[in-house]
């Protein structure tokens, strides 16, 4: 299948090196755009796409082209994911999916209505270190769960802020470390607790950089069972630290970062899943290019396959929603100093 990448900043790359990875799987880039003729071109020439366009349009009407990874500012990836979906083509949408619930409401009615395939990056999903405590605590190794903890203490100084006009942006990047950078770490322990949230309290601040958005907060959310989850996120941690991720339950407590496990400990050793030994690299606390991309291989063949099979991908945008909805409680909770019905 033919993929077209819009959008040819940092994040590009990593898309583009994915399916050179995998062009034995039959996933071609084909073709790439954006607004900065250069960007274009220049993508194009490292990685020998065949078409080069200027204009998302230009895209849309190409009928050779099947896929459209969208790597444009956060802000603008729902206008340019309903316009692929009008245009039936399949869509990879890196994250957050959009920046308001309303944006990402409309985005997947569109896809909806068009019958068309669509994956969310969401890779750390992937991390055999999360698989495994997704399952352990769906299978009630842990038992009830107590506390759980997203640590997501990134670094990005200034000068990237300063590199682009939309970042630090509240239009277009939607929020700060916790939109940006945070969102993959809040979706991960949301989606490895598997419980509805009731309410929200954080506090979103900025404190060392020159931008609207935040780059230091913390929240505290109450879990329909009870439990408490603790999120903290920032990009003034200085040099950029490992993403950590603990639960303590009634039976026992498990924890890891980017590089595995770090503690899994059980009541019962005998009943005690088995620990995954395995690790995937996610990269990205100190900086935005060194983000590996081990996931996006994964998640850009399983919607090829999808589209081929005609099934749901890994992560479609239903399940895209949560994270930003909690990011967007946090910033409402800031407003108002008081804890957010969700």
């Amino acid at each position: 299948m033919n993929f077209a990448i819009i959008g040819c900043g940092v994040i590009a790359q990593t898309h583009a090196k994915a399916l050179k990875m995998l062009e034995k799987e039959d996933c071609r880039l084909y073709a790439v755009c954006d607004i900065l003729p250069e960007k274009a071109d220049s993508l194009a020439k490292q990685y020998e796409a065949e078409k080069v366009y200027y204009e998302d349009e230009k895209v849309f009407a190409d009928p050779q082209v099947d896929i459209v990874c969208v790597c444009v500012p956060s802000g603008t990836h729902g206008e340019v994911c309903i316009s692929a979906a009008q245009a039936g083509k399949h869509i990879v949408c890196e994250k957050p999916l959009e920046i308001t619930p309303e944006k990402m409401e409309a985005v997947t009615l569109a896809v909806k209505e068009s019958g068309v395939k669509m994956q969310c990056i969401f890779q750390r999903r992937l991390m055999p270190s999360a698989a495994a405590v997704r399952q352990a605590v769906h299978e009630g190794k842990l038992g009830k769960i107590y506390l759980a903890e997203a640590q997501l203490k990134y670094y990005r100084d200034q000068a990237y802020y300063d590199s682009a006009g939309w970042r630090g942006t509240w239009d277009q990047d939607g929020g700060g470390a916790l939109m940006n950078q945070g969102v993959h770490g809040v979706d991960l322990i949301l989606w490895m607790m598997g419980e509805e949230i009731c309410t929200i309290y954080g506090r979103a601040q900025t404190l060392g950089r020159n931008i609207a958005v935040e780059d230091t907060a913390a929240a505290i959310l109450q879990m329909e069972s009870g439990a408490l989850c603790v999120i903290q996120g920032a990009t003034t941690a200085y040099p950029g630290y490992s993403t950590t991720f603990s639960l303590y339950g009634e039976k026992g407590a498990v924890s890891f970062n980017d590089d595995g496990i770090l503690e899994w400990n059980f009541l019962e050793p005998e009943n005690a899943p088995q620990r995954p030994d395995r690790s995937m690299k996610v990269g990205g606390s100190g900086s935005n290019i060194d983000i590996t991309i081990d996931g996006h291989v994964i998640l850009l063949k399983d919607l090829k396959e999808a589209v081929e099979e005609n099934r749901s991908p890994m992560i479609p945008p239903e399940d895209g929603q949560t994270a930003v909805k909690v990011i967007c409680s946090i910033y409402e909770s800031t407003r108002t100093g008081k804890p957010v019905t969700f």
